[in-house]
């Protein structure tokens, strides 16, 4: 009798053992699918996020990185990315979409799950020309607020309407042409013109450089014209600068010009 009760001890052991070594052995399920994080354009980066899977640990994974057609589909391999958790997009990868492909190993077994495809990939942005002595590269204007430090403003052009100033001129149409760069014309830059002594004629608003690079301002005559009977030419102090910048450290020049007199 004793015998027999042994034997069905040893019987049930030997079943609550094997059942909970089975209820332990479980090869991985995908319960949540992978993703791919990142900006998809060539240059940038994908990382993975191999997703959710159940089963006995420790579960191991291997990230397939695929090149697809512009909807997902027509997948091919990108070679060498099994190992990798982040891929960097390359020209090969512009039009097309990337997916992962993740497959979950555990001692058990094996499971596999695909992301939904990336947006489609863009080619990488050009970054801008670079700027060699403050100056941007290319011919032909610049917009002042390309222009940084070193560069310099010049004053290499002056015009006067009348050409010749008399008592009788009551508005002087001054226009000056601005430039920078080995002569390339500045848009946009401000110009500041009065006439010295001061008092012969108002100062006008600061008047900003169009696409040629000319500014045009005009004065009216104020009390003390002319300076003295004998003033044979009217001395006008001019200043260009870049809005915002110092007055003297800034880009920015100043120039001291004439213009006939005839009394």
């Amino acid at each position: 009798m004793l015998a027999v009760f042994v034997l069905a001890a040893l019987v049930t052991v030997f079943v609550v053992v094997a059942a909970g070594s089975a209820a332990s052995s479980v090869a991985p399920k995908n319960t949540s699918p992978p993703t791919l994080s990142g900006t998809p354009q060539e240059g940038q980066t994908l990382t993975v996020d191999e997703g959710t899977y159940s089963g006995t640990t420790p579960i191991t994974y291997e990230n397939q990185f695929r090149r697809c057609d512009k909807n997902g589909g027509s997948c091919s391999n990108i070679g060498g990315t099994t190992t990798q958790k982040i891929y960097k997009l390359t020209s090969a990868d512009v039009g097309n979409t990337v997916r992962v492909h993740v497959t979950a190993t555990n001692k058990d077994g094996s499971d596999s799950s695909t992301s939904v495809p990336t947006a489609v990939i863009q080619k990488a942005t050009v970054p801008p020309p670079p700027v060699v002595g403050g100056c941007p590269a290319g011919t032909g204007v610049i917009d002042i607020t390309k222009l940084s430090l070193p560069a310099r403003l010049v004053i290499d052009g002056q015009q006067s309407s009348p050409a010749t100033i008399t008592r009788s001129t009551t508005d002087l149409v001054l226009r000056f042409h601005v430039s920078a760069c080995k002569g390339r014309p500045v848009q946009g830059a401000l110009v500041y013109a009065t006439a010295v002594p001061f008092e012969q004629f108002n100062v006008p608003p600061e008047a900003t450089t169009g696409a040629d690079g000319s500014a045009t301002l005009t004065l009216h005559q104020a009390s003390r014209f002319p300076a003295s009977p004998r003033e044979q030419l009217l001395a006008v102090f001019v200043r260009a600068r870049k809005s915002g910048e110092d007055l003297v450290g800034g880009v920015s020049t100043r120039l001291l010009v004439s213009f006939p007199v005839k009394l």
